[in-house]
């Protein structure tokens, strides 16, 4: 259980306080690619509290800036994009994507001191579909060179989808394994799952996870944050693996159980817009051949989401809930998008969930971990250490230690050395604790 001071240091994202300071050393997503086209018209957004405006200047390049005109506070998302920057439509102040003004035409000489105006920007890189931005002091650390983000072009796609709730409800859902017996499970195969068989096995995750409901779970702690073993009884001699990862400061790599081709896995990255709103941008990964047009398109749940990403299932209509699936379909009764399910549960626990009031049990470990390890290094930013997991130096920009399995083996199998196996042993394994 959590005090209500805890509760708030890791729920309160604004700016100046200490949550807030410590996400703004990291890059965040801020739009999808597909809403900044080129030629396209400025894009409002809210990030971390801050009102901001998003836009692609003439030469395709996205710039981030303080959504209200230096001048007058007028609204730049209603600006003109041109003459390398953007405009303001109420006095023609021109600011390029690093805050500069570049005109004042209503002065003599386009604005003596002009230059003396430095509006507030952010810096902005593209990758993988999605524009990130450092909202953070000087200089900006390396952008993360995870596998899901370097991939080559049609081996990962991103989609937003916006959330009812504070950012922490949504990232502490991805370390809690129990929920996926529960809250995923149909109770019969659906078509497009009985092809989905898990590596080393002729079941279906959806199979493996009804049977081994009460599973064994252990945290080990990474440089990068901390990855999870769930492990489940698969028959006499046999145990079905899971691998999952919490990364630095809200986003989490989890299992590709869904028949993809390539080795793929999910992500999901949970973005404060304030304190009781957030984006979940969740990216799909291949790892040895492209997406499917089709799958990626399942994907995309576009038909469960309107224009402007948010989903159509919602606390309104009740997520279109069939109680009448629940005695022979679905466990939940909510359909076979995974993502009304994550809502429904996260979404439903209020706008900042009151962690004062819950009973956490030998399961929720991950849990536990995921806000030790946000305390402390919310804690070390207020003290000026660096944050964990920032990349400075680029020969350590790279985690092949990142590891995400699926599959069933052996009940003898030494887990953490399969890992090892699997990808390559980082530096801090000598963290490893059993305290969570």
């Amino acid at each position: 259980m959590m005090t209500q001071e805890e509760n708030r240091l890791l729920t309160e994202i604004g700016h100046g306080t200490p949550c807030g300071e410590f996400m703004r050393r990291y890059w965040q997503p801020a739009a999808l690619s597909e809403e900044l086209p080129a030629g396209g018209a400025p894009l409002p957004v809210k990030l971390l509290g801050e009102e901001l405006v998003l836009f692609r200047d003439d030469r395709g390049r996205p710039g981030l800036l303080a959504l209200h005109c230096s001048h007058r506070g007028a609204d730049l998302s209603y600006g003109r994009v041109e003459d390398g920057g953007l405009r303001c439509i109420y006095h023609g102040w021109l600011y390029d994507i690093s805050g500069r003004c570049l005109d004042q035409p209503g002065e003599p000489g386009g604005g003596e001191r002009r230059n003396s105006i430095r509006h507030p920007a952010y810096p902005c890189q593209e990758r993988a579909g999605v524009v990130f931005a450092y909202l953070g002091p000087g200089d900006p650390p390396l952008l993360p060179d995870y596998e899901f983000l370097a991939a080559p072009a049609g081996h990962t796609s991103a989609i937003k989808i916006f959330q009812e709730c504070n950012y922490l409800q949504g990232n502490e859902g991805n370390a809690d394994p129990i929920h996926t017996s529960f809250l995923h499970r149909n109770l019969r195969e659906l078509e497009d799952d009985k092809d989905k068989v898990v590596r080393g096995s002729d079941r279906t995750y959806n199979t493996l996870q009804a049977v081994g409901q009460a599973p064994t779970i252990d945290v080990e702690v990474t440089d990068f944050g901390f990855r999870i073993y769930t492990v489940r009884r698969a028959g006499a001699d046999k145990s079905y693996l899971k691998v999952t990862n919490f990364i630095y400061p809200n986003l989490a790599v989890v299992n590709g159980d869904t028949g993809r081709a390539g080795g793929g896995y999910l992500v999901n990255w949970h973005v404060p817009i304030d304190d009781t709103h957030h984006w979940k941008y969740v990216f799909i990964f291949s790892r040895s051949e492209p997406l499917p047009a089709a799958q990626e398109e399942i994907f995309k749940n576009r038909s469960d989401l309107t224009p402007d990403y948010r989903l159509k299932p919602n606390p309104a209509n009740r997520y279109l809930q069939d109680r009448e699936s629940m005695k022979t379909k679905s466990f939940s009764g909510l359909g076979p998008n995974f993502q009304v399910h994550d809502s429904c549960a996260t979404v439903g626990a209020g706008p900042i969930q009151d962690r004062t009031r819950e009973h956490l049990v030998s399961s929720d470990k991950g849990i536990v971990a995921m806000r030790k390890l946000l305390l402390k290094a919310v804690q070390d930013v207020q003290e000026g250490r660096e944050a964990p997991h920032v990349v400075r130096r680029p020969e350590l920009n790279r985690f092949p230690h990142l590891v995400v399995l699926s599959e069933v083996a052996s009940s003898s199998t030494d887990w953490r050395a399969h890992i090892r196996e699997a990808g390559s042993e980082d530096p801090s394994s000598k963290l490893n604790t059993n305290e969570y």
